[in-house]
């Protein structure tokens, strides 16, 4: 087993093919069968169906740990190039869309400033979108709704967050500063879907208030379900941060009374070591929230550690 063969299995499960694959790694496709064929014989399992180009049950296990040798190579080269005076090499962070809005800019304002030759990917996504992105290797942290509850995760609380209301103009609750949330049970409202960590709060704080709520859609992403509602489409229940107070229109902020605080925090693979460009990134992320994000209105930093 060597890494060209690891190379190639990852590289028949991007492309789909084994042509595909000796394309994307400027190689013959005889090169790669050769490579796919001998990783089959020292694992003695097929792992590539040959009509589909799909990989097998026994392949996608090989394809996370090969993903795995890759990314700690990565970091390894990235490791030995930190001992030179410059932090260098490249992160892929993902980020909840709502909380991106305002801590993206101001992070890779910081980390620029620190590391100049830190190369950020930035992932705007769902929490329930970046977890398996996260365990898959493709990200290297994410910032998201916590806990994950993800035994492949650990996470560390960055700050709790206001949950309000946001309502159309002629919306009936627009004409309201101050709700409960048994008040909220008598209008349909914009919410995310059952099972995700922001709606699964909000139901069991309804029903331990003795209600329940009553979507007018579910749609999986606080941002789409803010845009909704400031388009008129109905009221929604979302973090303070989507609706910061720069952004002004025809709709109105209600303040929610007793509703739990929205949870965010940093998650990372429990398994594997963090890169010098990661904890580097990591490091001005945390500072960024500590200092900078008491300023946001509705976000409440909490002690690092």
């Amino acid at each position: 087993m060597d890494l060209r063969q690891l190379a190639a299995l990852v590289a028949v499960s991007e492309t789909g093919s084994f042509s595909g694959a000796a394309r994307s790694l400027h190689t013959v496709q005889s090169n790669i069968s050769t490579h796919i064929a001998h990783l089959e014989r020292e694992l003695g399992a097929p792992l590539v169906d040959r009509r589909s180009g799909e990989l097998t049950p026994e392949g996608k296990i090989a394809l996370q740990r090969a993903r795995h040798v890759q990314q700690e190579l990565d970091a390894l080269r990235d490791d030995v190039a930190a001992l030179g005076a410059e932090v260098v090499g490249s992160v892929r962070l993902g980020c909840i869309g709502t909380v991106a809005r305002w801590l993206i800019p101001l992070v890779l304002e910081n980390v620029t400033a620190a590391h100049p030759k830190v190369r950020v990917v930035v992932v705007d996504a769902t929490t329930s979108s970046l977890v398996p992105q996260l365990i898959a290797g493709d990200i290297d942290l994410a910032v998201l709704s916590i806990p994950t509850l993800d035994n492949d995760l650990v996470d560390e609380a960055l700050f709790e967050e206001d949950r309000i209301v946001i309502a159309p103009d002629q919306h009936p609750l627009a004409q309201l500063t101050r709700v409960s949330i048994a008040d909220l049970a008598a209008y349909e409202l914009l919410l995310g879907p059952p099972g995700t960590a922001f709606r699964d709060e909000l139901d069991a704080e309804a029903t331990r208030a003795g209600v329940v709520l009553r979507p007018q859609a579910e749609v999986d992403g606080l941002r789409l379900i803010a845009t909704l509602a400031f388009q008129g489409y109905g009221a929604a229940i979302v973090p303070a941060t989507a609706a910061p107070r720069w952004l002004e229109g025809k709709w109105k902020r209600v303040s929610v009374d007793g509703l739990p605080r929205r949870h965010v925090g940093l998650a990372q693979r429990r398994r594997g070591r963090l890169s010098t460009p990661v904890r580097a990134l990591r490091e001005s992320l945390l500072e960024v929230v500590q200092n900078q994000g008491p300023a946001m209105e509705g976000v409440h930093p909490l002690p690092p550690g």
